[in-house]
């Protein structure tokens, strides 16, 4: 969840490091730092608690010049916040980053105090540090050193290393956590994410898990990257070309991301149905060859996932039971993955992943696979994350980089996709005729507009927030389809303006939640006009009656209903039953949006998260 990047420059690389620095600060932000190999010669770090532009302040004035050097943005797992804790870490000319978590760090502590080694810090990343310092007595080079070390270490990490005996070499090593190689013209990198180097290259190369990477300078004649798997063997791999443009991470004339990445849904939206659906038709050719062979076959469905992919796998469940009649269950990934599986006959495995590293989600796809399902498929928006690379089926979000911590975009293009897998599995099992299959269709193709017109929704949403603000406690409420809807605003709203907040469906508020009613509790709830919207306006008289203040989302001709302590959003039109948990998704964002800016929070980068868990 910390963010690495590093440089071997023909030219001086520290504003590089920073800029890079800069484009990963969502995957970490407690606190700052970076090494450098002088022209002396020597090894230099400067570290700073709090965010990047810290860190750039702190050094603005040194003339801090080199031609290579590593950087990182912390999230604190092993030892609070601290400077001292604060990455690199350094043993004697050796300088770290360091990605994950080291599980077994407290015995190589003790041995290595027991040969003399003093600590500064409360990291696991130290313990690594001065292993390497340890091991690199015997080893001829800092590559064969690293690939020692790896042997030493268990848990899930990313490792990035530098030596001021070596300094035109950086030697990195994943197990668990990404790394991928960059190749400039000026400059070769190595980094956590790719979105860190698209300034200065498209051209990347990707490590599997037990590699070591050396990388060098590029230069005429130079080969700027080695490869070598865990048991020593070279490995030869070609680059491959992104699509991700320079300013994707950017955040434009918006001041924030979030706001940006809720803006660009329409248009992310669209991008995730291009080329998988005709005027009338869903194309099950789009999940790949492999696609026609399974689906047909699919008897049951295991959806897997962490967080806002979570909720998207549970409306997933409802869809694929009322579109194609499978039965399908949703599960959080880091309990699959330890518990004993039962996998039915002819059962799809779908992990579901904005990253596609998440480490939980990635490692019960890889237990997946040692299981008897009919096949296993990957909904995630990084084609070249892990998860996409080692899944058989893939079916890719478009949503472009998502830098706000709280899930957006990516959560819609979630939805949306899987509504369409949904379409698929229901025609693969002949349970999708002619006109349905094209009203489905058109109904998607009108996606992108309906998006387009709930964000027209702000304005009134911004005024509902002001309500909102001053409350220390929020319940969100709705049935059915929209249940999961619910969940995902509460997480939002407890995520960046950090109210308390959770969801029930409604028909359980008698099983309980009803205590927590008074004057002091506000609660959301989400009224479509569907065939329950009469159930649901009994439990929201339930509420009124107690006291509770009411905030409704509603379709028209519901609003009616209104009393005086309830506030009412009404939808701009009333969308296609299919769609009508996307379009109550987009208003739940803004709302979370607006009462975050008015308690005055970080809305991009929440206390105590960071974007990408690719740690237990």
């Amino acid at each position: 969840m910390c963010g690495i990047i590093g440089a071997l420059g023909r030219t001086d690389i520290v504003p590089t490091l920073l800029e890079g620095l800069r484009r990963l600060e969502y995957r970490g932000y407690d606190s700052a730092g970076l090494a450098l190999i002088n022209e002396p010669g020597e090894l230099v770090r400067r570290r700073q608690m709090g965010k990047v532009a810290n860190l750039a302040q702190m050094i603005q004035d040194e003339n801090l010049r080199a031609t290579v050097g590593i950087a990182h943005t912390r999230w604190a797992t092993h030892g609070a916040p601290s400077e001292s804790n604060a990455h690199p870490h350094l043993s004697q000319g050796i300088a770290l980053v360091h990605n994950g978590i080291i599980e077994n760090y407290l015995l190589l502590r003790e041995e290595l105090e027991g040969k003399g080694y003093r600590f500064e810090s409360d990291t696991d990343t130290e313990v690594v540090v001065h292993l390497i310092h340890d091991i690199r007595k015997t080893q001829a080079d800092l590559r064969s050193t690293l690939a020692q070390v790896h042997k030493r270490l268990e848990g899930a990490y990313a490792l990035v290393a530098m030596d001021a005996r070596e300094p035109d070499v950086l030697v990195a090593v994943r197990m668990g956590c990404p790394m991928a190689v960059g190749f400039g013209s000026e400059a070769t990198f190595v980094a956590s994410d790719v979105a860190a180097l698209l300034p200065w290259t498209q051209e990347f190369l990707f490590l599997e898990d037990g590699e070591v990477v050396a990388i060098r300078a590029p230069g005429e004649g130079r080969v700027a990257s080695r490869i070598w798997d865990r048991e020593g063997r070279p490995v030869a791999r070609m680059s491959v070309h992104s699509s991700l443009s320079p300013d994707a991470a950017d955040r434009g004339t918006y001041p924030h991301f979030m706001l940006k990445e809720i803006h660009e849904q329409p248009r992310a939206v669209s991008e995730s149905l291009e080329q998988r659906m005709t005027r009338e038709h869903v194309l099950i050719e789009a999940l790949g060859p492999v696609a026609a062979n399974v689906l047909p076959h699919v008897e049951a469905i295991h959806l897997v996932a962490c967080g806002s992919s979570f909720h998207a796998g549970l409306l997933a469940r409802i869809w694929i039971e009322r579109l194609a009649g499978l039965p399908a269950s949703v599960e959080v990934a880091s309990e699959y993955r330890y518990r004993e599986v039962a996998v039915p006959d002819h059962c799809l495995f779908i992990c579901i992943s904005q990253s596609g590293e998440t480490a939980d989600t990635l490692a019960a796809l890889r237990r997946a696979r040692t299981l008897p399902y009919i096949g296993q498929l990957s909904v995630c928006n990084v084609p070249e994350s892990a998860m996409m690379r080692e899944s058989p089926l893939r079916l890719l979000t478009r949503a472009g980089p998502e830098v706000g911590v709280a899930s957006t975009k990516a959560f819609v293009t979630q939805l949306t996709v899987l509504l369409l897998l949904s379409l698929m599995l229901a025609k693969a099992r002949h349970r999708l005729d002619p006109d349905a299959e094209k009203r489905a269709v058109e109904a998607l193709h009108h996606l992108p507009l309906l998006a387009e017109q709930m964000l027209g929704l702000d304005a009134e949403v911004a005024s509902m927030a002001c309500d909102l603000t001053t409350y220390d406690h929020v319940l969100f409420i709705a049935r059915g389809d929209h249940y999961p809807i619910a969940l995902e605003g509460a997480l939002k709203l407890k995520e960046i303006s950090y109210i308390h907040a959770e969801s029930y469906p409604a028909g359980e508020l008698k099983h309980g939640p009803l205590a927590l009613i008074d004057s002091r509790m506000a609660v959301i709830a989400l009224q479509p006009a569907n065939e329950i919207a009469s159930k649901l306006h009994s439990n929201l008289e339930v509420i009124r009656a107690r006291g509770g203040h009411l905030y409704l989302f509603t379709d028209p001709g519901l609003e009616k209903r209104a009393a005086s302590n309830r506030r009412v959003v009404t939808l701009p039109e009333v969308p296609p039953p299919l769609l009508s948990p996307i379009a109550y998704t987009i208003p739940l964002q803004l709302l979370a949006y607006h009462v975050a800016i008015l308690r005055g929070t970080d809305v991009d980068q929440p206390r105590n998260l960071a974007k990408s868990v690719t740690v237990e």
